[in-house]
């Protein structure tokens, strides 16, 4: 089973056994580290993270990439150039388990770059989907799907606002079809402007109304 994992703002697709070179970690040679910002594990897309999973690796060692030569120039300085190299610093690891749920149970030491403060930390998993909810704005929507229905998603583009990357990015979030935009409460609004970033964009431009024209026109 494959994870696609997220560190140092990279993206790395892994599984058990894989060699990796990430950017530098808080741990030693020996140390096992686990990699809680899990994108996808498997068929299992998450929005963004799926909760409760993790890449698991032991620390291979330190090293340093390759040098990388840059030249700078100074113009009207009688053509002066500096060179400078330099050598990114970087851990070598080696995936060990890929695992789809129990990240926070592991006690597993958390992956942390050599940059953050608070090297090295007891493992934390992504937030709980109750605790999640708690923490964010309004009510996330009972209604978003996995995939469309019947394969055949709705064109989101017909309401007014909505682009091409918005709808992607719509679809990325769940929501394939006019009848999911119509039923969306004051709470559920809320929670769906937060996480998309819209700035009240959804009332603003009316999506509620709109969708529900759409829908009845679809079903007519």
């Amino acid at each position: 089973m494959f994870a696609v994992l997220k560190t140092g703002g990279k993206q790395y697709k892994v599984q058990a056994g894989d060699v990796l070179r990430v950017e530098k970690l808080s741990a030693a040679a020996g140390d096992k580290v686990q990699f809680n910002d899990i994108l996808m594990v498997g068929s299992t897309l998450g929005m963004p993270l799926v909760d409760g999973a993790c890449v698991q690796a032991e620390v291979i060692d330190q090293i340093k990439a390759d040098k990388v030569i840059t030249y700078v120039k100074r113009r009207r300085k009688h053509s002066s150039q500096r060179t400078r190299g330099h050598r990114q610093q970087l851990t070598l690891l080696r995936v060990t388990d890929v695992l789809e749920k129990g990240a926070d149970k592991t006690g597993v030491m958390a992956a942390v770059g050599a940059r953050t403060a608070g090297a090295q930390k007891p493992a934390t998993a992504a937030k709980p989907a109750k605790a999640e909810a708690a923490a964010s704005v309004g009510t996330r929507p009972s209604n978003l799907l996995d995939a469309a229905r019947d394969g055949q998603a709705d064109d989101l583009k017909l309401i007014s606002g909505v682009g091409p990357k918005l709808e992607e990015l719509l679809h990325e979030n769940g929501v394939y079809h006019f009848d999911q935009i119509a039923a969306w409460k004051k709470k559920e609004i809320e929670y769906m402007d937060d996480k998309l970033s819209f700035h009240g964009r959804i009332e603003r431009d009316e999506w509620i109304k709109q969708a529900k024209e759409l829908a009845k026109g679809k079903k007519d």
